[in-house]
């Protein structure tokens, strides 16, 4: 049996699409193990999928000052330490890594063990744990035509970012029953802000519902502790903190989606083939990868997007109402993306490393 190990960590979005390949490698025969940090969310998130996790000391490495600058690089060098005696015990045919911190010291070791690497870069500029491992990588996956001038051309490959399948098969009905909407005829909007929510959008939905729930059925994910009770009542609005297996449901009922812009999170809006509205987080509280994301996703006529400075109830009703007037041009542009078919070209990749 061919074996392989996943790695990445941090962040929902550094696991994700690693468990989107899962069930299309286990297809191919694949054994998977995964080296994530010792109690990451990553951690979590692949126990519940059945898969072996082996714990490693992982430091971030940051660009600004902290105390823990003088530490976490020994954590570094012992995850390091660790990783090379865990491949040598796993003997995996490739490594696979999603980027984080957890995963730099993992495809360090897995080029001194001689293990070919394959690496999945979210954002359209490479963070700083990608940059240090892509000179040890074999190949170099990404979500956006623009990220190829970054890396090496012999590595670079677009393909998209892995979808779960099942966003893609989605129940309406469901949908709409949970949500306890009464009027069919009217379209649903959805808004995702994050896990945790945004303060910025949740503010201008609801500043605007009265105007908003004339024409359309809302379905608002507010993020964690983000409810207000007092709208439990408006008819044509369901707001839920998050959403977990109803999302693909919420999905398939939705018309439109108002999101942030995370790389996942916008590739899923282009496999869904959903007209969508990006309002990404602003520079000042971000490395300003979600402004590029967009932004790219704008040029390739995929999406509308609205800068949070710019985010008021008259420029979001605009944006609506522009992107309901053009949503066909919208859904035909995504079709005729060429990242449609990610899982399938980065298991080529894997093969192929594999079979070298």
């Amino acid at each position: 049996m061919k074996k392989i190990v996943m790695t990445g960590g941090g962040t929902a979005g550094h696991v994700t699409p690693n468990i989107a390949l899962m069930p299309a490698l286990r297809s191919e025969g694949y054994e998977i193990s995964y080296i994530g940090s010792y109690e990451g969310i990553e951690k979590r998130l692949i126990e519940e999928q059945g898969v072996p996790y082996y714990g490693i000391a992982s430091g971030k490495l940051r660009r600004y000052f902290d105390p823990k600058n003088f530490s976490d690089p020994f954590k570094v060098l012992k995850g390091y330490g660790q990783s090379i005696k865990l491949l040598k015990k796993l003997k995996p045919d490739v490594v696979f890594s999603k980027g984080g911190f957890v995963s730099v010291p993992v495809v360090l070791a897995a080029r001194h063990c001689k293990i070919p690497a394959i690496i999945h870069e979210s954002d359209l500029t490479p963070g700083l744990a990608n940059r240090i491992a892509i000179p040890r990588a074999t190949k170099v996956c990404c979500n956006f035509p623009e990220t190829l001038s970054y890396l090496p051309e012999d590595k670079a490959v677009l393909t998209g970012s892995p979808i779960r399948k099942e966003l893609l098969s989605g129940n309406a009905e469901a949908a709409f029953s949970l949500c306890g909407f009464k009027e069919h005829t009217k379209p649903v909007i959805l808004i995702i802000g994050g896990s945790s929510g945004s303060r910025a959008i949740n503010t201008a939905i609801r500043d605007l519902l009265p105007e908003l729930i004339k024409n359309y059925n809302i379905i608002h994910l507010c993020g964690k502790g983000n409810l207000d009770s007092a709208l439990d009542v408006v008819p044509g609005y369901a707001q839920f903190e998050y959403a977990n297996r109803e999302l693909a449901d919420m999905f398939a009922l939705a018309n439109l989606v108002i999101s942030r812009a995370g790389a996942n999170a916008i590739c899923e809006l282009l496999a869904l083939r959903k007209p969508n509205i990006l309002i990404p987080l602003s520079a000042a509280a971000s490395r300003g990868d979600q402004i590029l994301n967009a932004n790219s996703f704008r040029s390739q006529g995929f999406s509308y997007v609205l800068d949070e400075e710019e985010l008021t109830n008259t420029t979001l009703l605009e944006a609506i109402e522009h992107v309901f007037r053009k949503k066909d041009s919208y859904i035909e542009a995504m079709a005729q993306s060429s990242m449609g078919n990610s899982i399938e070209t980065i298991i080529g990749l894997i093969n192929d490393a594999v079979n070298k």
